[in-house]
């Protein structure tokens, strides 16, 4: 496929011998810069009087193209809203039409050999920034294609809708699904499945963690009312008793040490459940507290080294805003956009240090992610389904 051209990127060695030769000594020295308009890194490599100059691309260079006819029917961000605010939800728009199949409604987590399939939590994010932003023609054949995948197969699945073999299924598949079919205007009813022992966003070991069971919590069978309400409370508690510790949520069931998970948000936006509140304001406060300039890592406990992700650093700051939390929020904005490359797409990581990407740029999760906290943030009234805040209690 076309936004697979290019994805691996290509190097260029100018007197390569030298780098053999040069052995570490004091001269050496490496400098990265992202090349601006494109998503490829160029690395420059000193050895003395020599050098190394690599270009190395961490998604499709021609992944993006102008679409003024498409990008004119969205739905504006609300008054006062500033100049960067939209162009990251223009940009983002952009790359969100690109990474989804016009025909099928299969969007790809990313346009990079790994992250070319579809995730059903990634995808229905998806679906729900292009509901939000008016696209709604183009959210429900997002929700169909997911509607139509064997849940239980994988983690992942091809754009034909072939699971991809190497990862079990993940606990929080059908709640997405769920929600985006909810905010795509389906009648919801996703049967619940289970979310215990199995892995959860951060793709480790399987477990029972807190973003799995928020995302169940979504996926409770509509029908009866007084039933529905039933059952989603229950969830509530059974999430308040297994979670809560020290008057915060933690990542693992019954594990007070698991340490505080971004994926608390969830409770808030897209799953909304009030009766957590109290215990998610003060989790992502703590997160957003200890940020750095470029966003947040995925969970306290966290262990895969210190590079901030940019989908946690977006959704946390879009349920900081709908709950009234606006000065965090818009500190977590701010470092969002500094993770930001040059063109304005948003990389899966980047360099703690640095801010330069280092790994798959632009990805679909977070900018669908930046697309919600902007329209959270500066909502548009007098239009059906405009975003509020949520309660502050």
């Amino acid at each position: 496929m076309k936004w697979l051209r290019g994805a691996v990127g290509l190097a260029v060695v100018l007197a390569a011998g030298a780098v053999l030769a040069s052995g570490g000594s004091e001269a050496d020295s490496v400098r990265q810069r992202y090349l601006p308009g494109t998503n490829a890194l160029r690395t420059v490599a000193h050895f003395g009087t020599e050098r190394v100059v690599e270009v190395r691309s961490l998604g499709d260079p021609d992944l993006v193209r102008a679409a003024p006819r498409w990008l004119a029917a969205a739905r504006p961000l609300g008054s006062g809203v500033p100049s960067w605010a939209r162009r990251m939800y223009a940009r983002s728009l952009l790359i969100l039409h690109a990474l989804t199949d016009e025909r099928t409604g299969a969007a790809i987590a990313g346009a990079r050999e790994g992250w070319a399939y579809v995730w059903p939590r990634d995808a229905g994010a998806v679906a729900m920034a292009l509901a939000a932003a008016g696209y709604r023609d183009e959210a429900r054949r997002i929700v169909r294609f997911l509607r139509g995948l064997d849940l239980e197969a994988a983690a992942r699945f091809h754009p034909n809708g072939n699971p991809v073999p190497g990862r079990e299924a993940q606990g929080d598949a059908a709640g997405w699904v769920a929600a985006a079919a909810e905010a795509a205007g389906f009648q919801t009813g996703t049967p619940s499945r289970s979310w215990r022992d199995r892995a959860d966003y951060q793709e480790g070991n399987p477990g029972d963690f807190l973003g799995n069971a928020l995302a169940s919590s979504a996926a409770v069978p509509k029908g009866n009312p007084a039933g529905d309400l039933s059952a989603r409370r229950l969830a509530v508690q059974a999430i308040r008793g297994d979670f809560e510790a020290h008057g915060v949520l933690v990542r693992e069931a019954g594990d007070p040490g698991s340490g505080l998970d971004s994926a608390a948000a969830w409770a808030v936006r897209p799953f909304r459940r009030p009766a957590l509140y109290r215990l998610v304001r003060p989790t992502l406060l703590r997160l957003a507290t200890r940020s750095g300039r470029f966003g947040i890592v995925p969970s306290a406990d966290w262990d895969g080294g210190e590079d901030p992700w940019t989908a946690p650093t977006a959704w946390t700051a879009w349920s900081l805003a709908a709950l009234g939390e606006r000065r965090a929020s818009l500190r977590l904005m701010t470092e969002l956009r500094r993770a930001a490359t040059s063109s304005g797409w948003l990389p899966e990581r980047v360099d703690a240090q640095t801010g330069i990407p280092t790994s798959t740029t632009p990805l679909a999760w977070s900018h669908a992610f930046a697309i919600l906290a902007l329209r959270e943030l500066w909502p548009r009234t007098g239009w059906a389904g405009s975003t509020g805040a949520a309660p502050a209690g």
